[in-house]
């Protein structure tokens, strides 16, 4: 890409309508940190004082990541420019380059708080203490410098956990909590519109399958649990909805993966393109069968009853909330059928069997944005800092691939 020279750059002000803005630049590591960043400049967007721009940084799941901003419509700028240009703000949900930005760094978690150890690279090299991913020295400091000027926590216990590993990073601290968590309750009253949406009618009800990515992930360890839940499904009340991570769509291929699923759409399967708002999937469900992903954290705090497969155990901080729900969440049968075992602690459900878990999932709008305008230097605008409700989901159709049987 060529260097832009509007909205920003040495001569921009020839060539821009407003003058004088703060410039907030938004790193995009993968698909999953922009959806999630679009809730956090959500909170500046309409400002006439702040102007946003965008840059894909380096990841190992940069896949989808041009397209991504290719639709949204925003001002791009290519990485060299990025790393070599002074913003008044940048915003990101991974550590990947930003050693070598140059503005105050507000750093978020790209899921439910952090929870998860790092992936161990296969080297053949001796294994090691594996550290909870970007909640460390290794990935929060360099050459004695804190990286991020705002890291931000989605509760307190995140807290304790960093003074362990790394206490030098606790003066950047927010506890802002988690966008998600205002998201949905501002979208929970349209929860008949999202089953519309989704086909599900009145008699029905809907099953949630969400798989994180990974080999230890559902449909990377249990993609049998998948076949089941279908199978059962077909010709009963229930219907059965799939959530897979942007990580599993980019990391294997869009058109690969829908290829992968399109015997299971054709038998009744709903899928949720990677590019479609899948919140107001959960608020749909009667019930989420998942792994360790952030999806299962969201639902407990929408008091949804949760199934876990528990193959992710190994690679879950024992102090995250995801380690608490895996201990409480429902099991679920080794073989044999699931949705009897659904059906029979769904009855019997009370919103607050998972409390401990959901009291987790904050309110983030209130305190996110005074962190924003603070490290900006502009006072808040006056009306009250909230998200609107997220947009009806989509399903793929039968025939996703295009090809004859």
């Amino acid at each position: 890409m060529d260097w832009i020279e509007v909205p920003i750059g040495i001569d921009a002000d020839r060539w821009v309508t407003r003058r004088g803005c703060r410039t907030v630049l938004v790193l995009v590591h993968t698909v999953a940190c922009g959806q999630r960043l679009l809730d956090v400049v959500a909170l500046l967007r309409r400002d006439l004082r702040v102007q946003l721009v965008f840059a894909a940084a380096p990841s190992a799941f940069s896949a989808g990541v041009a397209e991504f901003l290719s639709n949204l419509g925003g001002a791009v700028l290519p990485w060299e420019q990025a790393t070599r240009t002074r913003f008044d703000l940048i915003v990101a949900a991974s550590t990947g380059g930003i050693e070598h930005m140059h503005a105050p760094v507000v750093l978020l978690p790209h899921g439910a708080g952090f929870t998860k150890f790092v992936s161990a690279a296969r080297t053949g090299s001796r294994d090691g203490r594996r550290e909870t991913y970007s909640l460390g020295r290794q990935w929060l400091v360099r050459d004695g410098r804190v990286l991020p000027a705002a890291l931000v926590l989605a509760h307190e216990e995140e807290r304790s956990r960093l003074s362990r590993v790394c206490p030098e990073a606790l003066e950047a601290v927010v506890v802002a909590g988690d966008p998600c968590a205002d998201r949905l309750a501002a979208s929970c009253p349209k929860r008949g519109a999202y089953r519309r949406a989704l086909g599900v009618d009145d008699g029905e009800r809907l099953v949630v399958a969400a798989s994180t990515w990974g080999p230890a992930s559902l449909l990377g360890a249990r993609p049998d649990v998948l076949a089941r839940l279908v199978a059962e499904a077909h010709g009963s009340r229930w219907r059965v909805a799939l959530l897979a991570h942007p990580n599993v769509w980019f990391g294997h291929g869009v058109w690969q993966v829908r290829s992968w699923l399109e015997k299971a759409v054709a038998a009744g399967l709903l899928v949720v393109p990677v590019e479609a708002e899948w919140r107001g999937v959960l608020i749909a469900a009667d019930a989420v069968v998942s792994d360790h992903g952030s999806t299962c954290l969201y639902a407990a705090g929408l008091a949804r009853p949760v199934f876990l497969t528990g193959d992710g155990r190994a690679d879950v901080d024992p102090a995250a909330p995801m380690a608490e729900l895996m201990r409480r969440a429902g099991a679920l049968p080794a073989d044999g059928a699931i949705l009897p075992t659904v059906e029979r602690v769904c009855a019997t459900w009370r919103a607050d069997q998972l409390a401990g878990v959901a009291a987790r999932i904050t309110e983030f709008a209130r305190r996110m944005r005074r962190c924003l305008y603070e490290l900006l230097g502009l006072p808040e605008p006056p009306d009250p800092a909230r998200f609107d409700a997220v947009a009806a989901p989509t399903v793929l159709d039968a025939g996703v691939t295009g090809e004859a049987a």
